[in-house]
């Protein structure tokens, strides 16, 4: 299977496979390079491909997570996402970096293509969370307007809750430590997962290789 960002929580995360290699099937992204981190096989997510609503809120929503597969069909937005099409619409964007650590501090404001160019590498495995520094959340959503626009969603809400959406790319090696909020999805569009995640469940990220990603918070 090719990698991808995975979530790490008190199990292990696996994925779903979507096409190989190349810039169709990886965006020009270049997943499994060098910095690439090792995935492990085993998982404890369940995965459902059938999910009724009902299903959804009776034996997910509210208790634990869940990997969704063939909910919706993103392959516009996920063509909009490659490296080329991004650099291309909004490299002259002024992005803002996070730490990577639950608070995020230190917030850091350059212009998407130097961040794409110039700082999106593998981390150092040795270093810190918090001395790592990428992009996720923090969007500027009139500017990228044009690009949220093509997303589609996973279609099971919660009562009362409004979606709010992060969009991050980020190198591999990075991600963040345990930490928890409110519910919500993660996709990752150059990777394998739509993983639906309850209210304060305790995960941390680790991105396996390069990873395009969005996340949907229902708040």
């Amino acid at each position: 299977m090719a990698r991808a960002s995975r979530l790490l929580a008190l199990w292990a995360l696996a994925a779903v496979a979507l096409p190989g290699s190349g810039e169709e099937g990886d965006g020009g992204w270049r997943p499994g390079g060098p910095g690439a981190v090792a995935e492990e096989e085993r998982c404890t997510v369940e995965r459902r491909s059938d999910l009724t609503y009902a299903e959804f809120v009776q034996q997910y929503a509210f208790v634990r997570p869940v990997i969704l597969q063939g909910l919706t069909d993103n392959s516009r937005f996920r063509a909009l996402c490659s490296r080329e099409k991004l650099l291309a619409s909004f490299g002259d964007r002024v992005v803002r970096l996070s730490t990577a650590n639950t608070y995020s501090y230190q917030k850091v404001d350059l212009p998407f293509q130097e961040y794409v160019e110039q700082l999106l590498h593998p981390q150092d495995p040795t270093s810190l969370g918090n001395d790592t520094l990428y992009f996720f959340g923090d969007n500027n959503f009139t500017e990228w307007a044009s690009l949220f626009r093509h997303y589609s969603p996973p279609p099971f809400g919660l009562l009362g809750t409004a979606p709010a959406y992060s969009f991050g790319i980020a190198g591999a090696g990075s991600g963040v430590p345990f930490h928890w909020h409110g519910p919500g999805y993660s996709e990752v569009i150059y990777g394998r997962k739509v993983l639906y995640f309850p209210d304060r469940w305790w995960h941390a990220t680790l991105n396996l290789d390069t990873s395009v990603f969005i996340s949907t918070f229902l708040g």
